[in-house]
């Protein structure tokens, strides 16, 4: 069974995609990048607040589908620059407790909408 997750607290998907989709127990996320849902605008101050922006963007996607990050068992993170792979780490894995997901991190040349950083996960309940 194949059901769509859609939240107007995580930004509308800007091509022919949907944000999360939910076959039986597993949770498949978008990637997400630093769009504001509320303004429709992207933060791209500094990395800190990007990356939260990206988490916060995640966090809303897992909660529509009943889940947190708890949930989460695998992540990919997309960078256009690994000299910001500290920082990013650091602000991702302050939204784990235990447990951290399986993961992989690969530097892109580029990203939608020129944005530095972009998250996609898959998470089981």
């Amino acid at each position: 069974m194949k059901k769509t997750i859609n939240t107007s607290q995580a930004p509308a998907p800007i091509g022919p995609y949907s944000q999360a989709i939910l076959v039986n127990e597993t949770l498949y996320v978008s990637g997400q990048i630093a769009i504001d849902p509320s303004t429709g605008n992207l933060v791209t101050i500094n990395i800190i607040k990007e990356t939260n922006q990206v988490m916060h963007n995640l966090m809303h996607v897992l909660k529509e589908a009943g889940m947190d990050f708890t949930n989460v068992v695998k992540s990919t993170i997309f960078l256009t620059d690994m000299n910001n792979f500290p920082v990013v780490n650091e602000v991702y894995g302050s939204y784990f407790t235990d447990q951290f997901p399986a993961r992989e991190t690969v530097q892109v040349s580029r990203l939608p909408k020129d944005v530095n950083v972009e998250i996609s996960v898959v998470a089981v309940k």
